[in-house]
């Protein structure tokens, strides 16, 4: 028996339900609430949400978590049901107004900056691309030493041949024509660097300098 943990997936819409209902059945004064926040929030030097990098190597659990998400889709658990035509649509609208709204707000920081163009396929493909080429180390400014992630850059590659195979007749001749170039440059630039990997790994250790058993 396999030692990896199940994946859970979680319907949010009867999370929020049932956080709606024991919210109006619990007596907690706004006051509280607040109170209990203000303790558990760690301080920042502004308001607002701040990014953080995170640059640490992931530990144990988070990478059996990853191995849980990758598992099969019978060891997944039972899929909530698909949001309804209504449900999805109005989630649309609102992510759509967030969208906008955060446009409006960089560009009025930025007025020189013109709208940003929209997310079409081959927007997808020109982003697994640039992915795996960087992978495989391409951008490196001279002089540096590239960082190749090998075993990165073959998931990116497979990911663009599932991207391929389950859009098959469903794409019209430009996007077509620019996702199979796409993945054939990329199997060839990973072949190519596969293959200087396997030689270099195949190279005799240098002899010991002169004076030195």
């Amino acid at each position: 028996m396999s030692d990896t943990p199940k994946f859970e997936v979680i319907d949010r819409r009867k999370f929020k339900a049932e956080h709606e209902a024991d919210g109006e059945q619990q007596g907690t004064s706004a006051a509280e609430t607040h109170a209990v926040q203000e303790q558990a929030r760690p301080e920042q030097s502004s308001g607002g949400p701040r990014l953080v990098v995170n640059e640490a190597q992931p530990d144990r659990a988070s990478e059996d978590a990853i191995g849980a998400a990758t598992a099969p889709e019978e060891e997944m658990g039972e899929i909530p049901p698909a949001p309804t035509a209504a449900e999805s649509q109005e989630q649309k609208t609102a992510y759509d107004g967030a969208s906008q709204r955060l446009e409006d707000l960089i560009r009025a920081q930025n007025p020189a900056m013109g709208a940003q163009p929209p997310v079409t396929f081959e927007s997808l493909i020109q982003q697994f691309y640039l992915s795996a080429m960087i992978q495989m180390g391409a951008g490196t400014q001279e002089g540096q030493r590239p960082r190749v992630d090998i075993l990165g850059a073959r998931t990116t590659i497979d990911l663009l041949g599932v991207l391929a195979e389950k859009t098959k007749g469903n794409l019209n001749e430009t996007e077509d024509r620019m996702l199979q170039s796409v993945l054939f440059e990329c199997r060839m630039a990973f072949m190519e660097l596969t293959s200087m990997i396997t030689l270099q790994g195949m190279q005799p250790p240098p002899p010991p300098p002169p004076g030195k058993k």
